[in-house]
């Protein structure tokens, strides 16, 4: 009888993700998720916002201008109280 045997088959499982994790690693192959940098709005951000809310500017065009995302940029209108991105 052996080890593994009487340990079960969780065990097994459990030695070789770690074993997996051990050969990964010594060969630089183990991915860490990226960690998100938030990047704070300035006052030039918050009235260039305005200003794009007041012209009626498609919000993936300020997107692509400011370099943040849709989402970042309806949230931020969001919370200043102010339209982004309608079309009627």
């Amino acid at each position: 009888m052996t080890i593994d045997m009487v340990m079960g088959s969780s065990c097994v499982f459990a030695k070789n993700k770690a074993l997996q994790a051990n050969v990964q690693s010594e060969m630089g192959e183990l991915h860490v998720a990226k960690s998100t940098k938030r990047k704070e709005y300035s006052k030039d951000d918050v009235k260039l916002l305005k200003a794009h809310s007041k012209a009626r500017t498609p919000v993936a065009r300020v997107s692509k201008l400011m370099k943040r995302s849709e989402g970042s940029l309806r949230q931020k209108a969001r919370n200043l109280g102010i339209g982004l991105g309608h079309q009627r």
